[in-house]
C-alpha cells in the first residue's frame, strides 16, 4: 500500500497537482488517495527521505519548495553525483553495460518522438521514465549502490522542473537529440573527458531552459 501511495503522490507532485509548499493533511490525503492514517504517514515519511516532502516538527508535512534556489541546488547535486557515477562506469563497465546504455537510449528516443505530439499525462510520464532509465543506465556500472540511490533521488527531485518545461513547450527536442547522441558516442568510445562534459551540459538543459 505504501509503495502504491508513494507512486501516486510522486506523480502528482511532479505534475504540480500537489503544489510546492502545500500543506499535506492526513485526512485530506486519505480522502483523495485512500489508505489508512498509518500507511499515509509512512508514505509521507518515505517521500520526505526522497526530498519531495518536508517534515516540520509539530507542523506535519508539506510539499517541498520549488524556488530558483532549489533548482540550482538540485542541478548542482545532479551534476556532481552523475559525473562521479559515469566516470566510474566508464572505468568499470563491460560490453553488456554498453548494450544496456544503447537500449535505454533507443527507448528514450522513441518516447521523445511520441511526447512531441502527445502531451497527455501518460505520454509525459512514459517519456520522463525513459529519460530516467537512460541516465540511470549511464551510472549503472559504477559499482556503488549508494551512489546509484543518490542519483535516483536527485533525478526524481528534478522531475517537477523538467515536466514544467515540457508542458510550457520550452524543450528544444532537436538539440536534445543531438546532445544525447553526442553523449552516447563519447560513452561508447570511452572518451571520459568528452562524456563528462556532455553529461553536464545535458543535465543543465534538461531542467533549466
Amino acid at each position: 500500500m505504501v509503495a502504491m501511495l508513494a507512486s501516486v503522490l510522486r506523480r502528482d507532485i511532479s505534475f504540480g497537482l500537489l503544489r510546492p509548499d502545500e500543506k499535506l493533511k492526513l485526512n485530506d490525503l486519505r480522502q483523495r488517495y485512500g489508505g489508512s492514517n498509518h500507511s499515509m504517514r509512512e508514505t509521507l515519511r518515505l517521500l520526505s527521505a526522497e526530498g519531495l516532502v518536508a517534515a516540520t516538527a509539530q507542523r506535519g508535512f508539506r510539499v517541498t519548495s520549488a524556488t530558483e534556489a532549489d533548482l540550482q541546488d538540485i542541478l548542482f547535486m545532479r551534476i556532481q553525483v552523475e559525473k562521479m557515477a559515469l566516470e566510474k562506469s566508464l572505468a568499470l563497465g563491460d560490453v553488456a553495460w554498453e548494450g544496456r546504455v544503447l537500449a535505454a537510449h533507443h527507448a528514450m528516443r522513441h518516447c521523445e518522438s511520441v511526447v512531441q505530439s502527445d502531451l497527455s499525462d501518460l505520454a509525459a510520464l512514459e517519456w520522463d521514465n525513459a529519460c530516467r532509465a537512460f541516465f540511470y543506465s549511464l551510472c549503472e556500472a559504477s559499482g556503488s549502490p549508494r551512489l546509484l540511490d543518490t542519483q535516483q533521488k536527485f533525478y526524481d527531485q528534478s522531475r517537477r522542473f523538467r515536466l514544467a518545461l515540457l508542458r510550457e513547450g520550452r524543450l528544444d527536442f532537436p538539440d536534445r537529440a543531438t546532445q544525447h547522441q553526442a553523449l552516447l558516442t563519447a560513452v561508447l568510445s570511452r572518451d571520459s573527458a568528452t562524456a563528462l562534459s556532455r553529461l553536464e551540459r545535458l543535465i543543465t538543459t534538461e531542467i533549466q531552459a
